[in-house]
C-alpha cells in the first residue's frame, strides 16, 4: 500500500492541476471582459454550453468509471492494458459519432453563431483524445500538471497577442479549443511506457458499456444544473445575462477546484483500499477528508459573500456589477458541494453504490429545472443562482440521508460545527468594512487579510494538527543551530 505521504503529495499535485485549469481564464477575465465585452463572453459561454453536451456524450461516465477501473488493476500490466484499451475504444466510437451528429446540428439548426459553434467542435475532438482518467487511476498527477502548465502559458501568450476586440471572438474560441486539443495530445506521448498493445475481443469492449452508462446518468443530471443554466438563460433571456453568470461561476470555480482536488486524489486510493477489504481505513480517511474540506469551504463561502459585491466590478469592469451579487449567492453552494464531494468520491463511487449517486443528482437536476423555469423568466441570472443553490442542497441532503447507517454523520456534523461558527465570526468582522469610505481595492485587501488572520488564529489548533507547526519550528531551529 502507498504511504499517506503519497496522498499529501498527490493532493498538492492535483490542487495545482485544478488551479491551472482555471487560473488562466481567471487571469485573462479582466482583459477579455473589457475587450470582447459581456455579449462576447455570453456568446462563447452559450455555444460552449451546447458543445459540452456532445463532449459529455462522447465520454459518458468514463471519468469516474475509468478512474475506478484503472485503480483496481494498476498493479497488473496485462490486465491494465486490456482495461485501458477496452474502455478507450468505446470512448473513441462514441466520440466519433458525436462529432458527426454535432456537425449535422451546426449546418441544420445553428444559424446565429454558426462560425463560433463550428470552431467549438474542436472540443469534441479533444474529448475523444481525453485519457486523464487513466493517469488519475494510476495516481500519476505530476504529468498532467506539466502538460497544463505548458499549454496554459501558451494560451495566455496567444490571447494577449491576437485578441484585441469583439471581432476577435472567433480567434479567442479557436485558441481556447485548440490548446485544449493540444493538451490532450500531449498525454498520449507517455502512454506507451504504461500499457501494451493487446488483442481484444468484442466482450473486452462491451463489458464496459453498462457500468459506463450507469455512471453517465449522474453526469447528465449534474450537467442539467451546471450547464443547462446557461442554455436556459441564453434562450429565455439574453447572452448578457449568460455573461454575468459565466464570470460569477469562474470566481466560484477557484475555491471549488481546491475542494474537488481532494476527491480526485482519494477516489483511486479508496477504490484500491476497498479491494483489500480494509473498511476501517476507508472510514478514517472519510472522516479526515470531511473535516478538511469543510474547514476550507466554509471560510471561502463567507469570504466570498463578504467581498463579492465590490470585487466583481473592480475585477471584471463596471459592466459586471451584477456579477458581484451572483458571486455572493453562488458562494453558499460551496459547503454543500464540499460535503457531497467527499461522500461521492470516497464512499459512493468506490463502493459502487451508483444507485444512490444517480438518484441524488437526478433529484438535484429536477429541482434545478423547476426552479429555473420559475425564476429565470422573472429574475434572469439571479434565478439561475437560486436553482443552483437548491439543487446542490438537495444532492447533499439525499446522499447524507442515504449513507447515515454506514457512516457516522452525527460525528461529522459535530466536527465541522466549530468551523461554521468560526467562519461566521470572521464574516462578522470583515463585512462592516464594506461601509468604510475608502477605495474598493483597499477594502478588499483589508477584508481578505483581516479575515484570513482571524480564521487562522481561531483554527490554529486544527491547522497545527495538519502541518505539525511545532515540529517544523523545532526542525528550523535545529538547522539554524547547525549553521
Amino acid at each position: 500500500m502507498i504511504k499517506l505521504k503519497s496522498i499529501k503529495k498527490n493532493l498538492i499535485y492535483n490542487i495545482i492541476y485544478q488551479i491551472l485549469i482555471l487560473i488562466i481564464p481567471l487571469i485573462l477575465s479582466p482583459y477579455l471582459s473589457r475587450v470582447i465585452g459581456v455579449d462576447g463572453i455570453g456568446i462563447y459561454s452559450y455555444t460552449y454550453s451546447i458543445v459540452y453536451y456532445f463532449m459529455m456524450l462522447s465520454l459518458l461516465g468514463v471519468n469516474n468509471y475509468g478512474n475506478r477501473a484503472i485503480a483496481k488493476v494498476r498493479d497488473k500490466r496485462n490486465e491494465l492494458s486490456k482495461t485501458f484499451w477496452g474502455i478507450y475504444l468505446f470512448q473513441l466510437i462514441m466520440g466519433t459519432l458525436m462529432v458527426i451528429i454535432y456537425l449535422i446540428y451546426i449546418f441544420t439548426f445553428s444559424s446565429k453563431y454558426k462560425t463560433i459553434a463550428l470552431i467549438q467542435s474542436l472540443y469534441i475532438i479533444s474529448s475523444i483524445l481525453d485519457i486523464n482518467w487513466f493517469y488519475f487511476g494510476l495516481e500519476e498527477f505530476k504529468l498532467t500538471i506539466t502538460r497544463n502548465a505548458l499549454i496554459k502559458i501558451l494560451s495566455v501568450i496567444l490571447i494577449f497577442a491576437f485578441i484585441k476586440s469583439y471581432d476577435d471572438l472567433w480567434k479567442y474560441t479557436l485558441i481556447m479549443a485548440g490548446t485544449t486539443l493540444l493538451s490532450q495530445l500531449f498525454l498520449w506521448s507517455f502512454l506507451r511506457k504504461r500499457v501494451n498493445l493487446v488483442k481484444l475481443n468484442f466482450t473486452d469492449i462491451t463489458k464496459h458499456i453498462k457500468p459506463n452508462l450507469i455512471l453517465f446518468i449522474p453526469v447528465v443530471a449534474i450537467s442539467l444544473y451546471k450547464i443547462m443554466d446557461k442554455i436556459m438563460l441564453g434562450f429565455i433571456t439574453n447572452v448578457t445575462e449568460v455573461g454575468y453568470y459565466e464570470n460569477a461561476e469562474k470566481i466560484i470555480s477557484i475555491p471549488l477546484s481546491l475542494i474537488t482536488a481532494l476527491g480526485t486524489v482519494m477516489l483511486p486510493r479508496i477504490s484500491n483500499i476497498i479491494s483489500t477489504g480494509n473498511k476501517k481505513e476507508v472510514k478514517k480517511y472519510i472522516q479526515k477528508s470531511i473535516s478538511f474540506v469543510m474547514f476550507m469551504s466554509l471560510s471561502m463561502c463567507f469570504m466570498l459573500i463578504g467581498i463579492g459585491y465590490h470585487f466583481a466590478p473592480l475585477y471584471f469592469g463596471k459592466a459586471f456589477q451584477k456579477t458581484g451579487l451572483l458571486i455572493m449567492l453562488l458562494a453558499t453552494t460551496l459547503p454543500f458541494l464540499a460535503f457531497a464531494n467527499v461522500l461521492r468520491t470516497q464512499y459512493l463511487i468506490p463502493n459502487e453504490k451508483d444507485k444512490v449517486y444517480i438518484i441524488s443528482v437526478s433529484l438535484g437536476a429536477i429541482t434545478n429545472l423547476i426552479m429555473n423555469l420559475i425564476f429565470i423568466p422573472k429574475l434572469g441570472s439571479i434565478g439561475a443562482c437560486i436553482g443552483t443553490i437548491a439543487a446542490e442542497f438537495i444532492v447533499m441532503l439525499y446522499q447524507t440521508i442515504s449513507v447515515r447507517k454506514e457512516l457516522n454523520i452525527k460525528k461529522y456534523i459535530k466536527n465541522i460545527t466549530p468551523f461554521f461558527i468560526k467562519s461566521l465570526i470572521m464574516f462578522i468582522f470583515i463585512y462592516p468594512i464594506v461601509f468604510l469610505n475608502i477605495n474598493s481595492i483597499t477594502k478588499i485587501i483589508f477584508q481578505i487579510l483581516l479575515g484570513g488572520l482571524i480564521y487562522i488564529l481561531l483554527n490554529f489548533k486544527y491547522i497545527n494538527s495538519l502541518v505539525n507547526i511545532k515540529k517544523l519550528l523545532k526542525k528550523s531551529r535545529k538547522i539554524e543551530g547547525n549553521k
